[in-house]
């Protein structure tokens, strides 16, 4: 929790945006409690208030909504056989623009990437730059395993810190593996050993296909997933 209210904090901060975050973390721990499903999905959508034209609202006029619903986690098959991806069509919005760093609500861009991966009946579509880099999926953050290092797109204007991101270099690092940060080109999906992607709500999926095209299959992406989960129960406990 403390990880994804440090992100939030830093988009607020960006965007001089009034933020209340004992409020806020009191409130998703009573909703947590309220949860009457196995599983959830908890949204947190921060609102500035009313606005008249361009001028900011009084920071006064500030609130926050959250949604609990239930959630279907990928099931055993899925992380079996693998997932199938695309490259989605459109590009990763305004390469000057500093925003995707931030966790906002304008989300154009995935929804139109994500709607295409759905429309072509696969789980993610991955946004590549017009130098075909690859960046992160519409609503995951990429690794690619080869040759005993685990390889991840740089953070930068298009890649977003995601939470699972950072956990995953975390146990990455302490097993003493090498970590790659860097620019990454699309065809280098095609000769690494696994790919996996991401997310807060999947946690790890391993990637089988990419349009249509097989990728070699690992397990590390397995000792990823046991690994997180060790690491919430611990937390939870």
């Amino acid at each position: 929790l403390q990880q994804h209210l440090d992100r939030l904090s830093t988009s607020a901060q960006r965007l001089d945006f009034p933020l209340d975050l004992d409020s806020i973390s009191a409130a998703l721990h009573a909703s947590v409690q309220q949860a009457d499903t196995p599983v959830s999905r908890i949204r947190l959508t921060v609102s500035r208030g009313p606005f008249t034209g361009l001028a900011f609202p009084s920071p006064d006029a500030s609130h926050f909504l959250i949604e609990v619903a239930p959630y279907t986690e990928p099931g055993d098959a899925e992380r079996k056989d693998g997932i199938d991806v695309v490259i989605t069509p459109n590009r990763r919005v305004n390469p000057l623009s500093h925003l995707p760093q931030m966790k906002r609500g304008n989300y154009a861009d995935c929804l139109y990437a994500a709607n295409f991966a759905r429309e072509q009946g696969v789980r993610e579509a991955l946004f590549v730059d017009e130098n075909d880099r690859l960046l992160e999926g519409a609503t995951s953050n990429i690794f690619l395993a080869r040759d005993d290092r685990l390889i991840t797109p740089a953070l930068g204007n298009l890649v977003l810190p995601g939470i699972v991101r950072e956990q995953v270099l975390e146990i990455a690092r302490a097993w003493g593996l090498v970590t790659e940060e860097r620019d990454v080109q699309i065809n280098e999906i095609y000769s690494a050993d696994e790919l996996f992607i991401c997310n807060s709500l999947i946690d790890i999926l391993p990637v089988a296909s990419c349009e249509g095209k097989g990728l070699n299959r690992g397990e590390l992406w397995l000792r990823f997933l046991v690994a997180l989960n060790e690491k919430t129960e611990t937390i939870s406990a």
